[in-house]
């Protein structure tokens, strides 16, 4: 274990045990599109369990994968192994991503920008490390316009009942805003209503591209 493990044995395991149903209903294509078009170097951040790797374009030199979690990141690491490109899985949060300065040519973020502890610090990280001109990758579920779904997904949130229960993940996030506000240029983005289980009701997610100016 090292200092920049966060140790959730219980959630990991109830995670991808969930993870399964998602893919099948929907999840696995958002991934393609996702990724598709990519090249050169990638970080991305939050790997879980490596469900994006069989996905990477083969035209990508080398996927940076950071896993804090250790039970995730094992099982990243075996799912590296069967993948098409090279993919290098590390240790690290996404405040502080073990990568240099302006050395990646894309960043993924997916359904992890709801979990991370600070938004703001994660998406300057993101930055950091992202060339001029890289690209940010986005897949994430979002807080809904509407009421009353808006009011309780808040509710939820900032009783802190789910993100404790749910591997710190906030339901009640404006990813969106949180990434123009951190100075990225949005290029392409879909909003469209997603349930990963079959008795979820849809949720917001996005789907989209940003650029480090």
């Amino acid at each position: 274990m090292t200092t920049t493990d966060i140790s959730r044995p219980r959630f990991a395991r109830m995670y991808m045990r969930a993870a399964g149903t998602a893919e099948g209903s929907g999840a696995s294509e958002h991934r393609r599109r996702l990724l598709h078009g990519l090249s050169g170097t990638v970080v991305e951040i939050g790997a879980g369990h490596g469900l994006n790797f069989p996905f990477y374009p083969t035209q990508v030199d080398q996927v940076i994968a950071i896993e804090p979690e250790p039970t995730l990141r094992a099982q990243a690491e075996e799912a590296a192994e069967r993948a098409k490109v090279s993919v290098r899985v590390l240790a690290g949060t996404a405040d502080q991503l073990p990568v240099p300065d302006e050395s990646a040519d894309a960043a993924i973020a997916s359904l992890v920008l709801c979990s991370v502890p600070d938004q703001r610090r994660a998406l300057a990280e993101i930055k950091r490390v992202l060339r001029s001109d890289g690209e940010l990758r986005f897949y994430e579920h979002v807080v809904p316009r509407c009421q009353p779904k808006r009011a309780l997904l808040q509710l939820v949130d900032h009783s802190g009942l789910w993100p404790k229960i749910a591997g710190g993940c906030h339901p009640a996030r404006d990813t969106t805003e949180a990434i123009m506000r951190a100075g990225f240029d949005v290029e392409e983005i879909e909003r469209f209503g997603f349930a990963a289980q079959r008795f979820e009701p849809l949720i917001p997610h996005i789907l989209g591209k940003a650029r480090r100016p």
